[in-house]
Parts: C-alpha cells; sequence; structure tokens
C-alpha cells in the first residue's frame, strides 16, 4: 500500500475522531441530557400508551364500562348481590362474563430445549426459558417471564383482552391432560388454551370457543402457535377484519458487557416477500409503522430473539422500541412493543390462523434451517454482498467444520486465521515483490526528484517518474490493489467475530469469554477521558494486539527503506494502532486474538520473503527491461489508432 493511500485512511480516521472529541458534550451538559431524557422518556411513554388506546378505541368504537373482575368483587360489600355482580361482570366483560373469574394457573411444558409455563390467565406463554445455556452469571437464561412480558388480544368493542380472562386447558385427541409435560427427541405434544362466550341467559356455552394452540416438538425452539375460532363471529371483533394483538417486552441483559449488548438490541422485521429489516440498535427510541403485510417481528438481542410468525402474514403493525426511565432494573436494556393487526375471516363458523413462535439462539445454523430469512437479524455484513458472503460460504462452513473436532475454539481461530492466510499468501507475495521493485527504484526516483527540486515542475517529475516506471515495467498501484483485495475479508471477519453464537462463553487462556472483553486488570473509579475512551478495565488480547501492529509497521517501513517520508507521516504511523486501542478495548476478544494471529503470521510470511527474495536479481531485471521497446497497452493503441484514422479522414477531406 502506498504512502498517499495510508496517508488518507489516517486522515479519515483522525477526522472521525477529532470530530467526536470535538462535539463531546461535557460533564454538565451530560447530566442535563440524561435528566432531560429520562423525562422525554417517561413523556413519550405515557403518549404512546395514550395514542395506543386511542386508536384502538376508534376502531372497535369501545364504550366505557366499570372495571369489575373476581379480584375488585372481592373488595366489593357483603351486601352486593350475586345477580348485581353478576350484571357488573356482563357490563364490563360483554358476552366471556363468565371467564372473568377462575385460579391463575401454570401449566409446564419442558422439551430438550425449552421450559415453557402457560398461564391459565391470559392462555399465552408467560414464561420461557432455554435449558442448555445460561447467563453470564450462571442463572437460567429466562427470555422472558409474566413481569417483563405480555401477549394480549382485543376481542370486542367492550376492551376485553385476553389478558384479563381465564382459559381453560383442552387436550386434544382425546388425551388426558397434565399439570407438567415433557416432550423430547422428534414427539409432538398439542395443548390447547380456550374461553368460551356465555349463552342468552349468561351459562358458557362450550358449543363454541376461541382458542390458543399450541405444537411443541421436543427437539425444536420453533412453536406452532395458532388462534382456532368456532362460532365466534358475533363475539369476537364483531365486523372487523382483524384483531388486534398487544405484544411487549422488557428486555434484560445476559451477556458479561450490557453496554455492547444493548448495542445488538433491537426490533427486527420482514414485510412478505423483502429483504428484513430493523429499527437502529444505536438508537435507544424509535418507532415505525408497518403499513404493508409482514411476515415476522422480532426482539433480538445480541445472542437470543423471540419472534412471532405469521404462516400468511399480519396485515400491519405499529413497533416502537424505547427506555422505560422508570425501570431501575441494572441489567433492564430496553422495551420492546408492537401493535400488530391479525387479519380475520369469517366466512365459515370455524376459522384458524396459523403462526409460529421462535424462542431460541441467534445461531446461523438454526436459523437458516427455517427458510424465514430470520438469520438476517444476526450482523454478517448483509449491506455489501462481499461481506456476507465470505461470512456464509467460507468463514461459517470452515469455522463448523473445525468446532467439529472438539477443539477449543482458541485453536480453531487460530487454525482459521492460518488457513485464511495460507488461502491469502499469493497477495502477500505480490504485495511484498511490488515494495522490493518500488525500494530497488528508490535511487533513480531519488534522482529524478533532486532533478526537478522547484513546485513548478512538478509536473514535469511526475511525468518522468512515470516514464521510468513505464520503461521498467513497474505498476505503482500493484501493491495497493492486492491489500484492497484483503480488505473485504478483514471487514467480514470484524463482522463475524462479535456476531459468532459460538464463541458466546467459550473461555481460552485468560479470556473467560471470547464474545466478549478479556480483562487482566480492572478498577472501578471513573478517570476522565480515559473511562470514557479505554474503559475500566485492560484487555491484554487488545495490548498485544496494538504492539504487533506497531512491530509490523516498523518492519514494512524498514522494507520500504522509508526515511524521506513526509513530516509526521511516520509518526502519525505508529500512533494510529494506539488510537485503535481504546476501541478494540471494549470488542469481542476472540476478535482482537484473531487480528493478532494476523499480525504475526503476516509478519512471519514477510520475513520469509524478504529472507528468500533476492533484491540484486529484481535490480538487474528492471535494468534489463529498460533496454526493451516500450510496449503499449492495447487501450493506448486503440486511442493512437484513433487519432491516425482521425487524421487521416481530414486529409482525405
Amino acid at each position: 500500500m502506498n504512502k498517499n493511500t495510508i496517508l488518507g485512511f489516517i486522515s479519515i480516521f483522525i477526522i472521525l475522531v477529532g470530530y467526536s472529541w470535538y462535539i463531546a458534550p461535557s460533564a454538565e451538559d451530560i447530566q442535563k441530557q440524561e435528566a432531560q431524557k429520562r423525562k422525554a422518556d417517561s413523556i413519550a411513554a405515557i403518549q404512546y400508551q395514550q395514542a395506543r388506546i386511542t386508536d384502538s378505541i376508534k376502531r372497535v368504537q369501545a364504550v366505557e364500562s366499570l372495571p369489575v373482575n373476581n379480584e375488585v368483587a372481592s373488595q366489593l360489600p357483603d351486601n352486593v348481590s350475586d345477580s348485581a355482580l353478576q350484571a357488573m361482570q356482563i357490563q364490563k366483560y360483554g358476552d366471556f362474563a363468565a371467564m372473568a373469574h377462575g385460579e391463575d394457573k401454570d401449566y409446564i411444558i419442558e422439551t430438550d430445549l425449552l421450559k415453557l409455563k402457560v398461564s391459565s390467565k391470559t392462555g399465552s406463554i408467560t414464561y420461557a426459558e432455554l435449558k442448555k445455556y445460561h447467563t453470564y452469571d450462571t442463572l437460567p437464561l429466562v427470555l422472558f417471564n409474566k413481569n417483563s412480558a405480555s401477549m394480549s388480544y382485543l376481542l370486542n368493542d367492550k376492551r376485553v383482552e385476553t389478558k384479563d380472562l381465564y382459559f381453560e386447558p383442552f387436550a386434544k385427541g382425546g388425551k388426558s391432560f397434565k399439570d407438567s409435560t415433557y416432550v423430547k427427541g422428534d414427539d409432538v405434544y398439542i395443548f390447547s388454551m380456550r374461553i368460551y362466550p356465555n349463552d342468552n341467559k349468561g351459562n358458557v356455552d362450550k358449543s363454541k370457543f376461541f382458542e390458543f394452540e399450541y405444537v411443541i416438538k421436543g427437539n425444536d425452539y420453533m412453536i406452532d402457535y395458532r388462534i382456532n375460532m368456532k362460532g365466534m363471529s358475533n363475539h369476537v371483533a364483531p365486523g372487523m377484519n382483524d384483531i388486534p394483538l398487544y405484544w411487549s417486552m422488557n428486555l434484560y441483559a445476559k451477556e458479561k458487557d450490557p453496554v455492547q449488548e444493548v448495542k445488538h438490541t433491537a426490533i427486527y422485521y420482514r414485510y412478505t416477500d423483502e429483504d428484513v429489516d430493523n429499527l437502529s440498535e444505536m438508537s435507544d427510541e424509535e418507532d415505525d409503522e408497518l403499513e404493508t403485510k409482514t411476515h415476522w417481528i422480532s426482539y433480538k438481542q445480541q445472542f437470543f430473539s423471540v419472534a412471532l410468525i405469521a404462516d400468511n402474514s399480519f396485515a400491519r403493525a405499529k413497533i416502537k422500541q424505547y427506555k422505560d426511565a422508570s425501570n431501575t432494573n441494572e441489567k433492564y436494556l430496553k422495551t420492546m412493543y408492537s401493535d400488530i393487526s391479525v387479519p380475520l375471516s369469517y366466512s365459515a363458523d370455524f376459522q384458524s390462523i396459523p403462526m409460529k413462535m421462535y424462542m431460541g439462539p441467534n445461531k446461523y445454523s438454526i436459523l437458516k434451517k427455517y427458510e424465514m430469512e430470520l438469520e438476517r437479524q444476526i450482523p454478517l455484513g448483509w449491506g455489501f454482498f462481499l461481506l456476507h458472503w465470505i461470512n456464509r460460504f467460507i468463514v461459517i462452513p470452515v469455522f463448523d467444520f473445525l468446532s467439529g473436532f472438539g477443539w477449543n475454539y482458541g485453536i480453531i481461530i487460530l487454525v482459521l486465521t492460518v488457513l485464511l492466510k495460507l488461502f491469502l499468501f499469493p497477495i502477500t507475495y505480490k504485495t511484498y515483490m511490488s515494495s522490493a521493485k518500488m525500494r530497488v527504484l528508490k535511487p533513480e526516483i531519488d534522482e529524478i526528484s533532486a532533478k526537478f527540486p522547484k513546485k513548478e515542475d512538478a509536473m514535469k517529475k511526475q511525468q518522468a517518474t512515470m516514464d521510468l516506471y513505464k520503461k521498467v515495467g513497474v505498476n505503482p498501484m500493484a501493491g495497493c490493489i492486492p491489500m484492497l483485495l484483503q480488505m473485504p475479508i478483514l471487514f467480514a471477519m470484524f463482522r463475524f467475530f462479535p456476531a459468532s453464537f459460538e464463541l458466546r462463553q467459550e473461555s481460552f487462556l485468560w479470556a473467560t469469554d471470547l464474545s466478549s472483553y478479556d480483562s487482566i486488570f480492572s478498577w472501578s473509579q471513573q478517570i476522565p477521558l480515559l473511562s470514557r475512551f479505554y474503559g475500566n478495565h485492560i484487555s491484554l488480547f487488545t495490548l498485544l494486539m496494538t504492539v504487533s501492529t506497531i512491530l509490523y509497521t516498523k518492519m514494512n517501513n524498514q522494507m520500504m527503506n522509508s526515511s524521506q517520508q513526509m513530516p509526521g507521516m511516520k509518526t502519525m504511523m505508529y500512533i494510529m494502532p494506539i488510537m485503535f486501542l481504546g476501541f478494540f478495548n471494549n470488542y469481542a476478544s476472540g476478535l482482537s486474538f484473531y487480528y493478532f494471529l494476523a499480525n504475526i503470521i503476516t509478519f512471519s510470511q514477510m520475513f520469509l520473503i524478504r529472507r528468500y527474495v533476492n533484491e540484486d536479481a529484481i535490480r538487474a531485471k528492471l535494468q534489463a527491461n529498460k533496454k526493451k521497446p516500450v510496449k503499449k497497452s492495447k487501450f493506448q493503441a486503440r486511442l493512437e489508432e484513433m487519432a491516425k484514422q482521425k487524421g487521416y479522414n481530414s486529409k482525405k477531406k
């Protein structure tokens, strides 16, 4: 890579860092902004809930009613008659008054992968635990529970929601129903929760029902989830084309570094037959309206996600992610909310709305097999085709192949790095040969510079230099192009390692988690600037990467014999790795380990090439090229031919 290219990269980096420092607010400004943000978040949350209610009221023309349920009823005076209480419940719950009281009971379904709880109140899954994984602090990995998540359907114009009703379990196929069930291997368990409307006399009419049906497999993170309705056209969303679904979830940290984890947390979604999109992972508060048919909506964290998928499509949806200022839990990340319109069809007495729920890891091989593009939640560089091609068709297959040997993932990274460097060795060799040719020509280039010392002779000096290159057959860009060919791989690895589920909680040497930073020393005191730009710990792999980069830079300067570099250029080439030290100190240690290995291997390759390449032979070959006639390029030959032809035609006229 030539000096101008390096200087360009350095200049861009300095401008970005300098601009970030210049616009950075003071400590006092930060405190004011945080106070204003907390106030704005609270107001926004209230306004958003009010907007949701207002929108729902407009759609169903809800009427105000007396909020009476079984809990309120227990607090009423003793002289309130049963008939009066029943009238109050009917006023509140309408056709579902009989289902407004009951026992709040959990039914447990365990599989080889999941532990689920379905509540009789709401009829929904209110607890999901991934049995094969734990949080960084060794606690059970609970995706959500009844305190952190809610899923509820608005049933009718009295604003009756399923979360306020008590469902009855129903076993399909005449099987006996159990409070706790284990599903293993390829076994399938069908589990239903039903509510029934009242008849004309206020009694439960079990010939009609509204049902949540769950089809659970023992070895799958995907659950078939259906809404089944029989004879409910006059009871559920009468006269409406869809039924509103309100789905909210508070997401909490599960990894070592919540600061990095929240940067990978956002709502992802996919329109039907279109690409995947998402709200900004870097934004604490953002919302969007999905006006067209939507295939799925996912609440995605760094390594896990919960997705609701329509077999057909959702009619539309409103989605929002925000920070709840009232949530003081130190592990709290963000709140996700969706208002989803689920299409209905009352063309028959019985209708079924098929959906699915995914509750599991963001592992490429698992998500890919569902063929729903759920894997596009994993940041593999989807914005640039080369990056995700390299990751999908080279890095991930090789990584999975090496994982099959049962090796430690630090060893796998080492082997992967060696294989990539062997693959790139022809490019490394070509880069070195280009620099060697430039180094051999340096005395002649210096003579040209001495011959044209004045600024006004810059054009003559450049022309003379290019004539020299042409005579000896050297392309000054030949060393830069191979380096540019390596850049996609460099950036692909930058995307792969922090997103690789395989590295999660995998230890190597002193690193306890290759997906997070490796700390050999930490402190709690906040040090101005240092804590902000570097952090409160020292990552050894990042330190080794920085030192190896500086050593490689020194060796490269010596090989290039760069004593004539512009003032300050050499110093900046050493300062730039130190600047990156602050960024990588908080990043995945697996990535720093890879860059460190890549530097060491490249250093070794360049050392061996230098030892076995004879520069005197290169010099002799270049001098011999001067005696040969300069070969014109095809493009130059065509230009001259066009010029001659034009001149010939002019004379003819």
